[in-house]
């Protein structure tokens, strides 16, 4: 294996309807070691904590390492709500998810940090909307740092509430705790059109970036390489501003598909990262 200035891992996503424990020993083979582990219920019910505990266990069993755990995202989780109820319910969902990356030992959870509606409200509802969420997000922060986990909050597309990149940092900005940074989804920054300044405004709280290439239409997942991100220019804008993090692959996951064909993907986006760091080297 060849080495990087950064781990390279994958997100068990694109396992999504498989449960985890078919999963873990193919990755292991196929020489991953970092893994975001996803929370889609089909894949680890992460409210059962004795399952949740037992996945943990194997992970280490089979020397893998819970890189990120990424909390759930759906309609009805909205912490934005006008609806008291709704952010109560909504937080208590995402402190359990954070339950689980702990038990997990994830060094991580990824958290969306608005909810999965498209469009922007008026102003005096977005600015309500916006408040909310630094709320409930300081009382999640609050939870990670009792529990021993780092929180890190994800760049939405940029057609749902929150999928402005300042929206992201405002909210950073809001939240209490020094321990909170964030996750740069390569995908969504590519559709929004913030990637070649994105690495910038990330830059002193950037832990980690998913991995995922789209051809400027949709958020396809696609390998890195296969659509149409300059990635030379977003790995010298990584070595520029001096990022220590992890490279999570996070690749479309495919209903039926055989497990080791997502992993010869995934494989193949390793090996391009590989090559591109390789080629930044030799220029400098």
């Amino acid at each position: 294996m060849q080495m990087t200035p950064w781990p390279i891992g994958i997100s068990t996503g694109c396992f999504y309807h498989r449960s985890i424990f078919e999963v873990l020993e193919p990755i292991r083979d196929s020489g991953f070691v970092e893994l975001e582990i996803c929370s889609y219920p089909h894949h680890l019910d992460y409210h059962h904590e004795e399952l949740v505990q037992k996945a943990g266990d194997h992970l280490q069993k089979l020397g893998l390492r819970a890189f990120s755990f990424h909390a759930p995202f759906a309609p009805q989780i909205d912490i934005t709500s006008l609806d008291s109820a709704v952010r109560a319910a909504s937080v208590k969902e995402l402190k359990v998810a954070c339950r689980a990356a702990s038990l997990m030992q994830a060094r991580h959870v990824v958290l969306h940090p608005g909810p999965e509606s498209a469009g922007r409200p008026p102003p005096d509802e977005f600015d309500l909307r916006m408040a909310n969420a630094a709320q409930s997000l300081n009382q999640v922060a609050c939870y990670c740092q009792e529990i021993g986990i780092h929180l890190l909050l994800e760049n939405m597309l940029p057609h749902l509430l929150f999928g402005r990149v300042s929206d992201m940092l405002y909210l950073l900005g809001e939240i209490q705790h020094c321990t909170v940074g964030t996750c740069l989804d390569t995908g969504h920054a590519h559709l929004s059109g913030d990637l070649p300044t994105v690495i910038h405004k990330l830059s002193g709280h950037l832990q980690m970036l998913h991995i995922n290439d789209n051809r400027a239409d949709w958020d396809a997942h696609l390998v890195p390489g296969q659509g149409t991100i300059d990635w030379t220019a977003l790995i010298r804008d990584l070595q520029t501003h001096h990022f220590q993090g992890g490279l999570i692959l996070e690749l479309s996951g495919r209903s039926g598909e055989p497990v080791s064909e997502a992993l010869d993907r995934a494989h193949q986006g390793r090996e391009f990262l590989v090559h591109a760091m390789k080629e930044w080297r030799d220029q400098i």
